[in-house]
């Protein structure tokens, strides 16, 4: 899909046509609509389509007319039918007069832009605008490790009382969409630090400030990423720790029922051995078996008492 945007008086509409000052937005585009934008702008083809590629890596390439920027912003996926986060490529490409953003799916990044909700945005400051975006991934990729975090700290609450198998999964996959961030910041950084030194395009006195808010962003984003990541490393030995004690204390029980449960049955053996009644005690008295019983409730309630006072019950 072909979407042409164009700003005029900070305000945002959709064109049929291509123009100076344009904003070409291309969501999963076929090969048959780049290869007619590719043809109308004069850009390689390989370089138009190079989002579409999912191990594309993050870069900045300069060719002749155009300017490639690659970078990896957060998207939503289905994995093991629970919504999660990975990354995928968002291509913008720069040229004398019309931007360019290609990806595979909608994101939130470009929809702001869209919808007229990013302030001071015009698509004719081409640098800025680019400025823009990239701040806007790495806003993006904050919010998204926020609600990592809340969905930790909500398997957390549960570890005292209603701790899972399940859990250990949905931690070790919050852990693999940490990597992945951390990942994609940094070669969106490598990026960053690359566009610090562009001198192709006319940059705004205020586009430098911009630049450097999105760098201060962007590294913030990656400290959110370590420290996430350490707290779930945390969590998970802890979950672990809690259920090898859960374990240990239903071994403990089990085996403190079986020693006591052991003292009636070696009686119960010994008095039905084929043996002289003359030699067992008790066995012709005439309340004998009774004794017996009471006896035999009575070591086991001292036994019980022994191992509640050892902690072993």
């Amino acid at each position: 899909m072909i979407s042409i945007f164009r700003t005029d008086d900070r305000i945002i509409h959709e064109e049929k046509e291509l123009s100076s000052g344009a904003w070409v937005n291309m969501v999963n585009p076929t090969v048959t609509e780049g290869e007619e934008i590719a043809k109308e702008l004069g850009i390689d083809l390989h370089d138009l389509l190079a989002a579409l590629d999912e191990e594309e890596s993050s870069r900045v390439e300069l060719e002749d007319g155009y300017t490639l920027i690659l970078v990896d912003i957060p998207a939503t996926e289905i994995r093991h039918e629970k919504e999660a986060y990975n990354t995928i490529p968002l291509g913008i490409i720069l040229t004398q007069d019309i931007i360019i953003t290609v990806c595979t799916e909608e994101t939130p990044v470009l929809q702001a832009f869209v919808n007229g909700r990013v302030k001071e945005f015009s698509t004719k400051k081409k640098l800025r605008f680019v400025y823009q975006i990239l701040f806007r991934i790495s806003t993006q990729y904050q919010y998204c490790l926020r609600i990592i975090d809340k969905k930790r700290t909500e398997i957390e609450e549960r570890i005292d009382y209603n701790t899972e198998n399940v859990d250990l999964i949905d931690l070790h996959a919050l852990e693999s969409t940490l990597v992945y961030f951390a990942t994609s910041l940094r070669a969106n950084g490598a990026v960053l630090d690359r566009l610090t030194r562009y001198k192709r395009l006319e940059q705004y006195p205020e586009d430098k400030d911009l630049l450097g808010d999105v760098i201060v962003e962007n590294r913030q984003a990656i400290e959110m990423t370590s420290i996430y990541r350490d707290i779930i490393n945390g969590t998970r030995e802890l979950m672990s720790s809690v259920l090898d004690n859960r374990l240990n204390n239903v071994m403990k029980a089990l085996t403190s029922v079986t020693l006591v449960m052991g003292i009636p049955t070696l009686i119960s053996g010994l008095y039905g051995m084929n043996v002289n009644t003359r030699w067992m005690p008790l066995a012709n008295a005439p309340y004998g078996f009774g004794i017996i019983c009471i006896m035999v409730a009575v070591i086991c309630i001292v036994m019980l008492f022994i191992l509640k006072k050892k902690k072993l019950f």
